[in-house]
């Protein structure tokens, strides 16, 4: 089981887990990321940063914590690829996945994420996400969606999330991620497993902050990008204008009455009906999109110029991580 192999990590074992975490030019974030990963009690880890060319600060700064740097080639990379190459670095047994952008809330974010292997048929577990002051409003509804208070231990659909996972390395080598698709490498792998017969566990315990400070036109490519990625997935799905026009209409209004419950309508009222409309609008795009798909596509993209539920969450007994950034 899991559990009873936390705090067992001795010099020349193999880690328990290794952390994989992508990064371009992230020195606002990674130093926070990664301290967080030294305040977890879960010590049986290793961190493997796979950087992509990064020219600002941030390998200064992973350097001045425990981390292995693994480099991919600008002119090579792709979502899949990047990813493949850090865990074929990896030395444990479970590899959790975050991005370089987020930070653990709770000192026991890893032993959350890796409990839900004590169940020998989940091939994938992901936690919840929260937005940062820096998102915007929508996105803070599209987390309150898709990452709910409550765990799913078997969930029924495919659905599974990078910036917060993690897998069974014993599988990614029966299966790596797939290298051509310009995003959503987590879906089809863990379409996958579903096929496979294994099973996919949300463990809302397991909590980050996923910051964002996008401009629209980020948003906009963000959308596309993972648009020309589902068209690849599921090349019999389609998005058509009157669903651009539907969504944009629901999703608005939504989020417009949440802005009103928390009194601040007018505040955000341009920006959800402009989020809206480019999230919309890029999907559209990105359903449409017929040309090819190489590693020009692939570099534009990343090198620009469950259901609801009514219960209660329990109360967590542990302390959220205190970052001096926060004191």
């Amino acid at each position: 089981m899991v559990e009873n192999n936390i705090g067992k990590f001795m010099s020349g074992q193999k880690p328990l887990c290794s952390i994989v975490i992508r990064a371009y030019n992230e020195e606002k974030h990674i130093g926070k990321l990664l301290t967080g990963i030294e305040q977890q009690t879960l010590r049986e880890r290793e961190t493997l940063i796979v950087d992509s060319g990064s020219t600002d600060g941030t390998l200064e700064i992973v350097s001045k914590f425990d981390a292995k740097v693994v480099n991919i080639d600008p002119i090579e990379f792709t979502f899949g690829r990047s990813l493949n190459r850090g865990i074929h670095e990896a030395q444990g047994r479970y590899v959790v996945i975050i991005s370089a952008h987020c930070f653990p809330v709770y000192p026991d974010w890893l032993e959350q994420l890796l409990k839900a292997f004590e169940d020998q048929t989940v091939a994938v577990s992901y936690g919840k996400q929260r937005g940062a002051n820096t998102n915007h409003f929508s996105e803070h509804q599209f987390f309150r969606t898709y990452f709910p208070d409550i765990s799913q231990p078997d969930q029924g659909q495919p659905y599974t999330h990078n910036a917060n996972a993690a897998i069974r390395k014993s599988l990614w080598e029966q299966h790596p991620y797939n290298e051509q698709i310009t995003g959503l490498e987590d879906l089809a792998w863990s379409s996958w497993a579903k096929d496979q017969g294994y099973s996919i566990a949300y463990v809302s315990d397991a909590e980050i902050v996923h910051i964002h400070q996008e401009t629209f036109k980020q948003v906009h490519n963000r959308y596309r990008r993972e648009a020309i990625a589902m068209k690849q997935i599921l090349p019999e799905s389609h998005f058509s204008v009157r669903n651009m026009v539907g969504m944009f209409i629901h999703k608005s209004i939504s989020d417009l009455s949440q802005a009103r419950r928390e009194k601040i309508f007018w505040k955000e009222f341009i920006d959800i009906l402009r989020f809206r409309l480019v999230q919309y609008l890029g999907t559209w795009q990105g359903y449409r999109y017929s040309g090819k798909i190489d590693q020009k596509l692939h570099r534009q993209f990343y090198y620009p110029p469950g259901s609801l539920t009514d219960k209660i969450p329990e109360s967590r007994p542990i302390k959220p991580i205190r970052y001096p950034d926060e004191e």
